[in-house]
């Protein structure tokens, strides 16, 4: 039989809500199971034990009552430390922050409890998210379950840590540059960066209004072992909410599209080179999609590297506004990052030159859309390199420049607000490491995303919970 926290959390639900386990079994599982991994790990920073087990007593109780309960009742999950939580601090992972405590829950949490999910811990993040590194100056280095010498990703390293390890069955992350997907690639689990507005985007600290490219790109997104439990905690998530005026009710399921639908696939994306072996397991992807009724075909959407330079200067550009307010606040490798990630990218200078970029975006976007009229799918590399050394990011200026190519093939959904999942689909050899794939999709149709990747998944799936490489 399984431990208890080697299932996945629809499963946990399931079991929960026919009585085969309690909520306090449950919630118990996944604290001694921090207890024994995180201190190898430093994936979670803040463990929510009193706050859970009495949560778990009021679960059991309300399922013996006979109340009605809803799709995660009783099962923990975790949060990452820059989503607020009522009465917790957001700390962004800087000392700066430490004490910022939240006022109420942001809406993806309160979603969560309303689905009778119970938070357990919180998780670590780079100083303020601006890094695909996990390396915090408040709470410190990550580790990846699989390598400890490589990076967890970012900058929901610490979520992904904790979820391949079984130290929490489903968590909550968020992505303006592949945040949700970075670490899913890294540590073997799945992930969606949903479309624009399917859910909701709200916060207090550091601020609640947001910056444009925030406001444009910045998404909410579920994180789980197993993309059924993604498919869950998104349909948990979305819908418009009061304090996100951006956000949408639209179905999660969109219109019958003719079948067999039409992949493009994309083993070596333009803009920089692709180790083999990533290349060879999105072929090994592409021929999953086949056998599972897919049609595949090798193609490139258009003005895929200007997709890539057009969101390296909106998020700069808009960020540099700030970079006066934030600095001081972050770390010394995160400054040297955040610097040597900008060198080459030329600034905003005015107005129209803003204009200028919107308009770009814009064209974009359109021959995109037009692309996936014919190929709804896009499956491509999460990363075209196998993750990185501890500080191979932040070491030196050429470290940073292909840190920023490896992750291109993440960041035109973010331009382009579409959904985005990342699945497993094979592992190195020498290192051990998984190697994650994207399927991108058309705006809302997220539904068609997860289907992809499920289907990668069933046939090329890597095995987690996973004991941590020492």
């Amino acid at each position: 039989m399984s431990e208890i926290w080697q299932l996945p959390a629809t499963e946990l639900a399931q079991r929960i809500a026919r009585r085969q386990l309690s909520s306090a079994d449950v919630v118990d599982a996944h604290l001694a199971r921090i207890d024994a991994v995180n201190p190898a790990l430093n994936a979670v920073v803040r463990v929510l034990a009193d706050e859970a087990r009495a949560a778990a007593v009021k679960a059991d109780q309300r399922l013996a009552s006979g109340e009605t309960i809803g799709p995660l009742h009783g099962v923990p999950f975790t949060v990452k430390e820059n989503i607020d939580m009522a009465g917790l601090p957001t700390t962004w992972g800087v000392p700066a922050l430490a004490k910022a405590v939240a006022p109420v829950d942001a809406p993806v949490v309160e979603r969560m409890r309303a689905a009778g999910a119970i938070p357990i811990a919180r998780t670590n993040l780079p100083d303020m998210a601006l890094r695909v590194h996990t390396d915090s100056s408040l709470h410190g280095l990550t580790r990846n379950p699989w390598h400890p010498g490589r990076t967890a990703g970012g900058s929901s390293g610490g979520e992904a840590s904790a979820l391949a390890s079984g130290m929490s069955p489903i968590g909550l992350g968020n992505d303006i540059g592949g945040s949700l997907r970075n670490p899913a690639n890294a540590c073997g689990i799945a992930s969606i960066r949903p479309s624009a507005g399917r859910v909701p985007d709200a916060g207090y600290v550091p601020a609640e209004d947001r910056l444009l490219a925030v406001q444009l790109m910045n998404v909410q997104g579920p994180m789980a072992r197993r993309v059924a439990d993604v498919r869950l905690g998104l349909q948990v998530l979305m819908g418009a909410h009061p304090r996100d005026p951006w956000s949408i009710d639209a179905p999660f399921e969109g219109r019958a599209l003719t079948r067999p639908i039409r992949v493009a696939v994309l083993p070596e994306p333009p803009g920089g080179g692709t180790d083999s072996k990533v290349a060879a397991v999105v072929r090994r992807a592409a021929q999953a999609l086949a056998d599972a009724g897919y049609v595949v075909e090798e193609a490139c959407p258009p003005r895929y590297e200007d997709a890539i330079g057009c969101w390296r200067r909106l998020i700069m550009g808009d960020f540099g506004s700030v970079l006066a307010l934030l600095s001081p606040m972050m770390g010394t490798e995160a400054m040297a990052f955040l610097n040597n990630f900008n060198e080459g990218i030329p600034p905003l200078a005015d107005t129209a030159a803003w204009s200028q970029l919107m308009a770009e975006r814009d064209g974009i976007a359109r021959t995109w859309s037009t692309f996936m009229a014919d190929r709804p799918l896009l499956l491509s590399p999460t990363w075209t390199q196998l993750p990185f050394e501890h500080g191979f990011d932040s070491a030196t200026p050429a470290g940073a420049a292909a840190t920023k190519e490896l992750m291109r093939p993440v960041v035109p959904a973010n331009l382009l607000g579409l959904p985005s999942a990342c699945v497993p689909a094979g592992r190195d050899e020498a290192t051990g490491l998984p190697i994650g794939v994207l399927i991108t999709g058309p705006r809302l149709r997220d539904d068609l995303c997860l289907e992809a990747a499920e289907a990668i998944e069933a046939r090329l799936g890597v095995a987690t919970p996973i004991d941590p490489v020492r």
